[in-house]
């Protein structure tokens, strides 16, 4: 096969050398004989307009975007797709032949459905079958995608804890749905009391960051915990809840899981997620 007959693909984003998206998307490629590229590119926010213009012209098909870009790439895109519209973020964009831009946004999918998976392979049940609110801490990054993902999938109530008070009255400002509560950020550990679902979707816990502080004292035995936060593997918040008896989920899964589509659009084959592709990323954390 040629060079000409590539399919050239990557992740854009400022940081971008910590990202496992080219090793988790190499490993597809290889999987399914596709001549194939996954690179990573740094891109200032200021340059991101003018380099997803010019991707046509590069010869690159698509790319996956990550902080700070997702918000930002919504007015560049000549068409936006229902999900990211009503998120507000594109993380997946594709180029047509004729250079036009394409966005979507798959966090949501990954999360919901490794929520899925998970639960039902540990308890035999479907997520939902534990009663008892949801009790997300965090309102930015991917909170707006997972928080849709959860009423979608008929998630009965939903309370949203954030250091910032206004910018948790803002997710819940825009996304209008009478199932979404404000908890006060000072009462977090007296919310636990009812859960079912307990949700970090800050970056409070990774590997650089400070801890979150929450003492699960108050956590139903029943509760699942689920830590977006992939790297460590299991941050302080997984151990305390793991240590209690709870269901824990580590976010290497959904980082998985919301690749997947993102595949699919670019190279028409929709990948598995398995424990075979899920050792091959852990070796490089």
């Amino acid at each position: 096969m040629t060079t000409q007959t590539k399919t050239i693909v990557g992740v854009m984003g400022d940081p971008v050398g910590h990202s496992l998206s080219p090793r988790l998307h190499g490993y597809w490629l290889k999987k399914h004989k596709i001549n194939g590229e996954y690179n990573a590119y740094s891109v200032k926010i200021s340059d991101l307009s003018e380099t997803l213009k010019t991707l046509q012209i590069k010869g690159i098909k698509g790319v996956n975007l990550t902080v700070p870009h997702k918000e930002h790439a919504l007015k560049i895109m000549d068409v936006v797709a229902n999900n990211a519209n009503k998120v507000g973020a594109v993380n997946t964009v594709v180029v047509s032949e004729q250079g036009k831009l394409s966005g979507y946004n798959t966090d949501g999918y990954g999360f919901i459905t490794h929520l899925r998976e998970t639960v039902k392979k540990e308890t035999g049940k479907n997520w939902r079958s534990n009663t008892g609110p949801i009790l997300m801490i965090g309102a930015g990054g991917a909170a707006r995608a997972i928080v849709l993902a959860l009423l979608e999938d008929r998630a009965e109530e939903i309370l949203i804890c954030n250091r910032t008070l206004k910018r948790a009255e803002k997710l819940c400002e825009d996304i209008n749905d009478p199932r979404i509560k404000i908890i006060p950020w000072e009462h977090r550990a007296q919310a636990l009391r009812e859960v079912s679902l307990l949700i970090n979707v800050t970056l409070l816990g990774m590997k650089g960051q400070p801890e979150l502080e929450l003492s699960l004292d108050n956590l139903p035995k029943k509760a699942v915990v689920y830590d977006i936060v992939y790297n460590p593997l299991e941050t302080k918040l997984l151990y305390q809840a793991r240590s209690k008896g709870n269901l824990t989920i580590d976010g290497l899964g959904m980082l998985l899981h919301q690749a997947a589509p993102a595949f699919e659009l670019w190279f028409g084959i929709k990948p598995q997620v398995d424990e075979e592709l899920r050792q091959y990323v852990l070796q490089a954390l």
